[in-house]
C-alpha cells in the first residue's frame, strides 16, 4: 500500500472515524478493527493505531456516533407533531416501521459485545440514558399538557424503551407479526398512560 498522503490530524482522524462508521453500518461493530477501517479509508493500519490507540474505544465512538445522530433525527420529527398523542405516536411509528434496522442491528451487537469490551458498554448505557429522556419528555409533556395519566413518566419511557428494544430485535429474526407489532405496542402504552383504545392506532 503507498504512504498516505500527509493531513492536518484533526482532518485524518475524521477520516478515519467516517470509514469506521461505514464498517458498522455495512458490516457490523465487530468487522471494526485496524485492518477493516483501515481498508476502508484506503490507508495503512498503523496509521488507524497512531490515531486510536484502542479499537475499544473506537468502537464505542463509532456505535456513539451513530446512535447519536438517530437520536438527533428523531427529535426534528417530533419537534414537528402537533400534539403530545400525535408526538408519541409518531415516536412508535418511527421506531417500529422498519426504516432503522440498519441502527437497529448496531445496537443489538452492541447489546452483546458491550458485555466484554466495558468501554463500549458504558457508551451503550449513557446511550440507553438519551433515549430514555427523550421518551421522557414526550411523556411528561403529555402529562402536563393534560393528554396522558401518569405519576410515572421516567417509569414508562423505561418500560416503552425496552419493548421498543426487544420488538425491534425480534424484528431482525423476522419472528412474529410484523405488522401487529406497532399496534399491540400502541395499546400497551395507551392502557400505561390512560389513554382511550384506539387513540394511538
Amino acid at each position: 500500500m503507498s504512504r498516505a498522503a500527509r493531513k492536518p490530524p484533526a482532518e485524518r482522524r475524521a477520516e478515519l472515524a467516517d470509514a469506521a462508521r461505514s464498517v458498522a453500518v455495512a458490516d457490523g461493530l465487530s468487522a471494526v478493527t485496524l485492518r477493516g477501517v483501515a481498508a476502508q479509508a484506503g490507508v495503512a493500519p498503523g496509521l488507524v493505531a497512531h490515531y486510536y490507540e484502542s479499537m475499544d474505544g473506537l468502537v464505542a465512538e463509532t456505535f456513539s456516533g451513530i446512535v447519536a445522530d438517530e437520536i438527533d433525527e428523531v427529535r426534528g420529527l417530533l419537534a414537528a407533531a402537533a400534539d403530545p398523542v400525535a408526538r408519541l405516536r409518531d415516536l412508535v411509528r418511527t421506531l417500529l416501521d422498519g426504516s432503522r434496522d440498519d441502527v437497529t442491528s448496531i445496537w443489538v451487537e452492541a447489546f452483546a459485545l458491550g458485555r466484554r469490551n466495558e468501554t463500549l458498554g458504558a457508551a451503550v448505557r449513557l446511550q440507553m440514558d438519551a433515549w430514555r429522556d427523550v421518551i421522557e419528555g414526550v411523556i411528561a409533556d403529555g402529562v402536563a399538557a393534560g393528554a396522558f395519566r401518569t405519576a410515572e413518566p421516567q417509569a414508562v419511557a423505561w418500560q416503552l424503551l425496552g419493548m421498543i428494544d426487544g420488538l425491534n430485535a425480534q424484528a431482525l429474526v423476522r419472528w412474529g407479526g410484523a405488522a401487529d407489532r406497532g399496534s399491540q405496542l400502541a395499546h400497551a402504552l395507551e392502557g400505561m398512560l390512560g389513554l382511550d383504545r384506539g387513540k394511538l392506532g
